[in-house]
């Protein structure tokens, strides 16, 4: 059984890098982060990871020619590398790794897995799902408006998404693995923390570069042929980092309950 579920998740990684969802890296990123999920949490886990990388990429793909625009502010863009790949499923795959060698705590595993699985969602509905707001962003910290796409910028459209898209991974948890309603509460509210922290880092230190050319706040360090210049002395994370560091500090914020 588990031979055929391995199989199965190498099957599906490889269709994800058939279709362009993933690179080629980051489809073995996959079948490493989906096997070790299945290992700890069956074939449960992988139907609860499937949940947001499935709605994750349906977003990801509405309206892409009107997000088009967003790609020059961005490092990194649809189809995910290993990078992203850990950077997303990484956290969660280390939780199930751990939950075998101590199964007597195996609730408290699960729900800090599915909390990690809500925050990666939480956050990648935002963005997605908030480039589509037709207003301009707001600063968290400043509220000053800004370019959608700003790295750390928070719209009404977005920061529902970003709640409802940690809910549906808190009542597909629930479902799953037959949960309390104490528990379903405790996965949304610290998945949808998640997207916040990553908000705060997005805004705080995560590196953002103004290109001498155009003028234009963005990802790249490499801007209309020219070397851009750190909007912040302080900057230091790219945007992988920022993900893996909001989904660790919303897990582990969330022991103090547990």
């Amino acid at each position: 059984m588990m031979v055929l579920g391995i199989l199965f998740i190498m099957f599906l990684s490889v269709a994800a890098w058939k279709s362009k969802t993933l690179t080629k890296s980051g489809m073995i990123g996959a079948m490493i982060v989906g096997s070790a999920i299945y290992v700890g949490f069956s074939w449960k886990g992988i139907l609860l990871l499937g949940c947001f990388f499935v709605t994750s990429n349906m977003w990801g793909k509405i309206k892409s020619k009107q997000k088009y625009s967003l790609h020059d502010m961005v490092k990194k863009h649809n189809e995910r590398d290993i990078i992203q790949v850990f950077a997303n499923g990484g956290v969660p795959a280390f939780i199930a790794m751990i939950s075998i060698f101590d199964p007597s705590n195996f609730i408290i595993y699960t729900v800090l897995f599915s909390i990690s699985l809500a925050a990666a969602n939480s956050d990648t509905w935002a963005s997605e799902i908030g480039t589509l707001s037709k207003g301009q962003p707001r600063m968290l910290l400043t509220c000053r408006k800004v370019e959608r796409g700003t790295s750390g910028a928070v719209s009404l459209l977005g920061t529902c998404a970003a709640l409802v898209g940690s809910c549906l991974i808190g009542v597909i948890a629930v479902l799953l693995f037959d949960l309390s309603i104490k528990n379903l509460l405790i996965i949304c509210l610290f998945g949808f923390l998640g997207n916040i922290i990553d908000t705060i880092l997005g805004q705080t230190v995560q590196v953002k570069y103004i290109c001498r050319v155009c003028h234009k706040v963005t990802e790249k360090k490499i801007h209309c042929q020219q070397l851009g210049r750190k909007t912040s002395t302080f900057s230091f994370l790219d945007n992988d980092a920022v993900n893996v560091l909001s989904i660790v500090f919303s897990t582990c914020l969330s022991l103090l309950i547990l």
